[in-house]
């Protein structure tokens, strides 16, 4: 096969509408298709149904770690968005290309697949390592087989750069995230005789009032970082419903919240603390419904990342990029997973800006990606002279 472009390997993956909650197995085998060109296999990891799946390569001696490039392939919908340019069709204008997950992050996946299809030309003293994963966006979800598969791996790579629009800074940090649903139960009468009755949306309110005390305790005397945009861990609730009609007390709510919280913050014993602070309310509901309760799930959690100055990959990546400039970003990755679950160091670093992810229009420039390429051909050269 000729040689492709970063522009035009991305160009196909927008082609590809694979939103999370949709199939990316096309996306997969176009992959390992420009892999399997240049005599690359790929390690394909589906799902149950077959319908998703992870993709892992390694390009050059799998006797030895090498320097493992990630990228989800899940992109966000487009419902509901004014989008004044196709979504899932690339459209290049004005030094820019335009389309869901250009910028998250479907340009950094271009480039490392074409890094990849050149380092296939070179011989490499040192691998490179491509990791493509599913279901990023809801959790990241997809990439835990990946991870699974890896733990029981004779070698494991050396260290990870993690291709999130970071507008090629090198993030070494970001929060950690844990989604809770919590379960208001209460007791039905006419509204009329309401004092009788427990409200269990009156009870989803007490939760989200201790929701916001814990928040306001945080950032007032909580742990604070200022290398984030928000330097201190966020409670948010984002979802509550319940009820069914007017003149009935509900006997059910329900509420999902978020914790995101700083490396440094255990979000357990956030969780711990918030419990602890309904117990009041709980008790006086049961006075009286003896089933009176507000039960809480967390429905899927992924740890914060947090890489000392002093690991291998932060001088590597700062050298490749010639920036020195190090950050920490608000949003999570998949790189949390990598260090804690595996224990390779890693940094985060790709084109574009998160800025433009998730809005229609979305768009990564044309010099953003050749920055981007720029960085991975410094990665092969020096991948080819043993790092």
């Amino acid at each position: 096969m000729p040689d492709v472009t970063t522009s035009e390997v991305l160009v196909d993956l927008i082609g590809f509408p694979t939103v999370s909650r949709d199939p990316n197995r096309q996306l997969i085998d176009y992959c390992a298709g420009l892999l399997g060109d240049v005599g690359v296999d790929s390690h394909i990891i589906e799902n149950d149904e077959g319908t998703k799946a992870n993709l892992f390569a390694t390009i050059g001696p799998a006797d030895r770690p090498g320097v493992m490039l990630s990228g989800h392939t899940d992109v966000v919908p487009v419902d509901g968005q004014a989008w004044t340019r196709p979504a899932f069709e690339a459209t290049e204008e004005d030094g820019r290309i335009y389309g869901r997950g250009t910028a998250d992050m479907k340009g950094f996946v271009a480039a490392a697949l074409v890094a990849a299809r050149q380092a296939a030309t070179m011989e490499l003293k040192t691998p490179l390592h491509l990791a493509l994963s599913y279901d990023e966006e809801i959790g990241c979800v997809g990439v835990r087989s990946l991870i699974d598969m890896l733990a029981s791996a004779p070698v494991r790579p050396r260290m990870c750069i993690v291709g999130e629009p970071t507008g090629m800074r090198v993030a070494t940090g970001h929060k950690g995230k844990t989604a809770i649903e919590a379960t208001c139960i209460g007791a039905e009468a006419h509204s009329a005789l309401a004092p009788t009755a427990v409200n269990a949306i009156h009870l989803a309110c007490d939760l989200i009032a201790e929701i916001r005390t814990i928040q306001d305790e945080l950032a007032a005397n909580g742990t604070q970082d200022y290398a984030f945009d928000v330097p201190y861990t966020t409670l948010h609730a984002g979802l509550i419903h319940g009820g069914v009609a007017l003149n009935i007390v509900p006997n059910a709510a329900f509420v999902k919240f978020e914790i995101r919280n700083l490396p440094a913050d255990d979000p357990d014993a956030i969780l711990a603390q918030l419990k602890a602070s309904l117990e009041p309310a709980i008790a006086a509901a049961r006075e009286r419904a003896p089933q009176a309760d507000i039960m809480l799930e967390v429905t899927n959690s992924y740890p914060g990342l947090d890489t000392a100055l002093e690991q291998d990959v932060v001088g590597l990546v700062t050298s490749l990029t010639g920036g020195n400039e190090r950050i920490k970003v608000a949003f999570g990755t998949e790189g949390g997973l990598f260090s804690r679950d595996l224990d390779i160091p890693t940094v985060v670093c790709g084109p574009g800006f998160m800025d433009q992810g998730h809005k229609p229009d979305e768009f990564v420039s044309l010099d953003q990606l050749a920055s981007c390429d720029a960085m991975l051909a410094a990665l092969n050269a020096r991948l080819a002279a043993g790092l």
